[in-house]
């Protein structure tokens, strides 16, 4: 840093009961008031007059040789500014420097200290230091440059603020390996000391002290130039960014929004104006700053809130044309409102994917066709990040099941190659915080899962996975079935759920009950020629249902046409005596059983897609429910 002396004599001013005066023997005659301070000099004792035009002027105006009362309440830099050029007239030794050459210069204006009332004056002085040492400096200009914020008009009038400006701009541009200056580099891993070469990004540390206004002004003429690339200009955003705006990973909001201090709100507007700013400063290269950075600033703008809804839109619509840049902890955002209940802001990532998706959808379809490889590669990204996302905000106990099946069911099918990583999210959110789930919200939750896109090994966990739907399990076995040339190697390989043996046991139960009114209709319909059928037979099957029940997944002689006749007797006999003994049990359960047997009888003999026949069980069972409320 440059400092420039002037004067030789020592300092002889002192304070008395508010009341600045210089140790002199001749008595004072000008009183000068400015603001709560009272100066009492000499007129012509000293050169204080000679020096200042506009002193020379008021004191003629007041006429008389009697002592004078000046007031100077609107002199640039106040009572500071001013003591300094009354200690010049009186030749008393002041240091110059960055940072009290601005107020100054501007009260050695204000006063008409020039060459026009005395040769060698001091704003003929402080301009030869402004521009041969101040502006010469890389941190000397723009500690000068921020100096101006306290006297913005008079910066701007006197051409202080362009030339800083200027001396920056042209420092900046230069090439790095003719950068001799000092600069302020803090990145990790860095050391001038081993005498690495100039960093490209050098500047950035050091202008990130400016306000924002005059940083903005440093930003867009750098830009004009086009001389650097965006990604710099995107850095720069970055560490300003980092320097004054708060960290907001683990905040949340008080619940009492009007339990902030006056100091709290003005740090929250200057805070709302920078992120307004540097949003607006964005360069619109793609690539420009990280999408990381994107959502940093997205996440703060919603804590501060207040900051413009344009500026929302537009982080959110930048940050989706990145998102396959994205991490897992770029997303974890927490929420800032003090009525969601959960700690992640899982609706942000869902608007940020449906922008992303909706990006697509408008292409035209040449346009989409020319791009449908970029697409599916970049599809298959995001799915990627959005289940490693669901994984772990599952393990949030207050995170709505509504919400994570909303955003799971958002990827369109194409963005998952597989389903293991979204099994994962959902078997982490039934085994944390939620295993006292309803069968309705496990329902909703798993619905997405397609069993056709299960590793071998996730299906052999899911066969055993306890908190799963039952109705997951027998899609599960189904597709086991499907998937291999031996269908009872297939469904025994696993060892099945207790529960799931307990609902084919009652199943089995049931269908030895009705077995006999099934045998004596097939009689009637043979002419009575089939009395070998038994008592004793329906007792082996009451006896025998789990295995038979298995063993049925692989049977392939049973006829579809039979089978088909029978079902619906078998369910009218099972409903009518439930009623008559007052336990209907929960159709579901029992439906559960009946396309256990189905899928066994028919899947030997034709492809069946096991969302119908979940279907299918819907909707017989909403038939038995109408039918046992008729009765």
């Amino acid at each position: 840093m440059k400092f420039m002396k002037i004067g030789t004599k020592p300092d002889t001013f002192y304070t008395e009961r508010a009341t600045r005066s210089v140790a002199s023997d001749v008595p004072s005659d000008l009183l000068i008031q400015i603001n709560n301070v009272s100066y009492l000099l000499h007129k012509l004792q000293f050169p204080l007059l000679p020096k200042c035009g506009l002193l020379q002027q008021l004191c003629c105006d007041s006429g008389g040789p009697e002592k004078v009362n000046i007031e100077l309440h609107d002199i640039p830099g106040g009572e500071e500014a001013f003591e300094l050029c009354a200690k010049f007239c009186y030749g008393i030794k002041i240091n110059l420097s960055a940072y009290n050459i601005v107020p100054a210069y501007c009260a050695a204006k204000f006063l008409g200290m020039t060459e026009s009332v005395e040769k060698g004056n001091f704003v003929l002085k402080l301009e030869a230091f402004l521009n041969s040492c101040i502006l010469e400096g890389w941190k000397d200009s723009i500690i000068t440059l921020q100096s101006t914020v306290k006297l913005p008009d008079w910066s701007e009038n006197l051409g202080i603020i362009r030339k800083c400006i200027d001396s920056i701009v042209e420092k900046i541009l230069t090439p790095p390996p003719k950068v001799t200056w000092s600069y302020t580099y803090t990145r990790p891993g860095y050391n001038k000391k081993h005498h690495h070469p100039v960093p490209k990004d050098w500047w950035t540390e050091d202008i990130s002290d400016l306000d924002i206004d005059l940083f903005r002004c440093i930003v867009t003429a750098v830009r004009s130039t086009y001389m650097l690339p965006p990604q710099l200009i995107g850095e720069a955003l970055h560490v300003y960014a980092c320097r004054w705006l708060p960290d907001t990973t683990n905040i949340r909001p008080p619940l009492d929004q009007n339990s902030d201090s006056n100091q709290d709100e003005t740090l929250m507007e200057k805070n709302r104006r920078i992120v307004d700013n540097i949003a607006s400063m964005i360069p619109g290269d793609q690539g420009s700053v990280s999408v990381g950075f994107l959502l940093r600033l997205l996440n703060i703008a919603n804590y501060l809130g207040g900051v413009s809804p344009v500026t929302k839109t537009e982080l959110l619509r930048r940050s989706s044309l990145q998102l396959e840049e994205a991490t897992v902890n770029d997303l974890l955002i927490p929420s800032h409102s003090p009525t969601d209940p959960e700690f992640y802001d899982i609706d942000l990532v869902l608007s940020l994917l449906q922008s992303f998706l909706m990006r697509w959808k408008r292409q035209s379809p040449a346009a989409a066709a020319e791009n449908s490889h970029h697409f599916f590669r970049t599809i298959r990204k995001v799915g990627k990040i959005i289940d490693s996302y669901l994984q772990v905000v599952a393990t949030d106990a207050n995170m709505p099941v509504s919400k994570m099946a909303t955003l799971a069911e958002a990827l369109p099918d194409i963005a998952r190659e597989d389903h293991d990583d979204i099994y994962k999210a959902i078997n982490i959110y039934l085994k944390q915080e939620h295993s006292d789930l309803s069968k309705a919200d496990k329902k909703r939750l798993c619905r997405i899962l397609d069993c056709q896109k299960l590793s071998p090994e996730v299906r052999a966990h899911a066969v055993k996975n306890e908190r799963l739907p039952l109705r997951i399990v027998v899609q599960v076995l189904f597709f086991e079935q499907e998937r291999g040339s031996n269908s009872k190697a297939a469904v025994t390989s696993h060892r099945l759920p207790d529960r799931l043996v307990g609902q084919l046991s009652s199943s089995g139960k049931q269908t030895s009950t009705t077995s006999r009114s099934e045998d004596h209709a097939a009689k009637l319909r043979t002419g009575g020629d089939d009395e070998k059928l038994s008592m004793g037979k329906g007792t082996r099957r009451t006896n025998n249902a789990v295995s038979e029940s298995t063993n049925a997944l692989g049977t392939r002689g049973i006829y579809e046409q039979r089978k088909r006749s029978e079902a619906k007797s078998a369910a009218e006999i099972k409903e009518r005596k439930a009623v008559k003994r007052g336990e209907i049990q929960e159709v579901e359960e029992v439906d559960l059983g009946r396309e256990i047997r189905e899928l066994g009888i028919i899947s030997a003999g034709s492809k069946l897609d096991a969302h119908k026949m979940i279907n299918k069980g819907s909707r017989s069972s909403d038939h038995g429910r109408d039918k046992a409320k008729d009765r």
